[in-house]
C-alpha cells in the first residue's frame, strides 16, 4: 500500500503563485509608479503597461517615451528573473512568499547591461511584453525581452540584457 502524499487542491496552488507574484511586484516600488501590471500562465509571465497620457514622450506623433519602453523591458526582464529563481523553491514548499513583507523578498538581480531595439513608434495604447532567459547560471544570466501592442507578430521594441544574479539564500 503506497502512502503517497495527496496533491493539493489546484486552486489552492494558484492561490499560492499569485500571492507569491504579488509579493515580487509589490517589492519594486517603481513598478507601481509606473503602473505595470504582471499576469501570471504556470511558470510564465507577462507584463502590461497600461496607457496613460503620462507616457507620452512625443505629443505630435503621439507617441510613447522611449524612457518608459526601456524601463517597461527592464521590469519585465528582472521579474522574470526573479520569477525563475524561486519557481522551483515556490513549487517544492520550500518557500512560501504569501505575507512576507518587501524587506524580505529575495534579492533582485543586478542589471549589467540593457540594450533596446525601437523597432517601431509605440503607439498611445497598452502594451506587453514576455521575457525569454536564453542563460541562467548561479552568478550570471541573459535575458531577452519583446514588447508588442496590438499584435504580437508585431514587435515595437525588444531587448537584451545581462544580470547578475544574487547569491542563493541558504535555506535549511
Amino acid at each position: 500500500m503506497s502512502t503517497r502524499k495527496r496533491p493539493e487542491p489546484v486552486q489552492v496552488i494558484k492561490q499560492r503563485r499569485d500571492a507569491a507574484l504579488r509579493t515580487l511586484v509589490s517589492a519594486v516600488p517603481y513598478i507601481g509608479f509606473l503602473g505595470v501590471e504582471f499576469e501570471r500562465r504556470g511558470d510564465e509571465i507577462t507584463a502590461t503597461l497600461p496607457f496613460r497620457d503620462q507616457l507620452i514622450g512625443n505629443p505630435l506623433l503621439p507617441a510613447l517615451h522611449g524612457g518608459a519602453t526601456a524601463a517597461f523591458l527592464e521590469i519585465t526582464a528582472v521579474m522574470t528573473l526573479n520569477w525563475s529563481y524561486i519557481w522551483d523553491d515556490l513549487e517544492a514548499g520550500k518557500l512560501s512568499l504569501d505575507g512576507l513583507e518587501a524587506k524580505d523578498v529575495p534579492r533582485l538581480p543586478k542589471t549589467v547591461d540593457f540594450t533596446v531595439d525601437y523597432l517601431r513608434t509605440g503607439l498611445p495604447r497598452d502594451a506587453y511584453a514576455r521575457a525569454r532567459i536564453t542563460r541562467a547560471g548561479r552568478r550570471y544570466a541573459s535575458v531577452q525581452v519583446e514588447a508588442w501592442q496590438d499584435n504580437r507578430d508585431r514587435l515595437y521594441a525588444q531587448a537584451m540584457g545581462h544580470f547578475v544574479m544574487p547569491a542563493a539564500p541558504s535555506r535549511g
